[in-house]
């Protein structure tokens, strides 16, 4: 996590959990699997920010509302903080622009009935609601399938460079996936300001 303000142009890696916002040029890179990815920018401030966060639960219905769930909440919170970093260096809300990335089925699919999603779809679904209920135009998007992707955000021109991982490193992911996901359901605390 970190908020860069007079840098020259860096080249910043984002972990699961992590978040970066910018008003200098900068790529910043990350790897994903059922995780999301939303790269976020403000064209005329120039202004940009991107996140790396993955929802703990791995099963809900699909007709409750996500943002209403206690993994919904760590998701507003993953967003909010980009949003807000960016706000803080001069970027405004109704000029924002988002491209998501991520929410690969890695997991095996829950034996439960159809009604509920796996890992990257629960991941994926949030994020269309999220930036829909928040008015943030979606510019572009590739989510859900069954390979990883390597994302780099260029700050310069907003554009992102993708690259689907092969099936060789999928067990690798799995396996820090699931870690991080273990490790978020366990410290994971509501904000006071957002849900006092």
């Amino acid at each position: 996590m970190d908020i860069a303000y007079n840098s020259s142009k860096r080249k910043i890696t984002l972990m699961p959990g992590d978040y970066y916002v910018s008003g200098n040029e900068v790529t910043i890179s990350t790897i994903l699997g059922s995780c999301i990815s939303v790269c976020l920018y403000d064209p005329i401030n120039r202004i940009v920010g991107m996140n790396h966060f993955l929802l703990s639960s791995t099963r809900y219905s699909k007709s409750l509302p996500l943002c209403l769930t206690e993994a919904g909440r760590y998701g507003v919170h993953a967003m909010e903080l980009i949003i807000n970093g960016m706000i803080k260096l001069g970027a405004k809300k109704k000029n924002f622009h988002a491209k998501a990335f991520g929410g690969a089925s890695l997991f095996l699919r829950d034996s439960h009935a159809d009604n509920f999603n796996c890992v990257g779809e629960v991941n994926s679904r949030f994020i269309l609601e999220f930036l829909l209920n928040e008015n943030i135009t979606l510019v572009a998007a590739d989510l859900g399938g069954d390979k990883g992707r390597v994302i780099h955000f260029h700050s310069k021109d907003y554009s992102v460079h993708q690259k689907k991982i092969k099936k060789t490193v999928i067990p690798e992911l799995i396996t820090r996936e699931k870690y991080f996901r273990k490790q978020e359901s366990v410290k994971k605390q509501p904000e006071p300001e957002l849900w006092g």
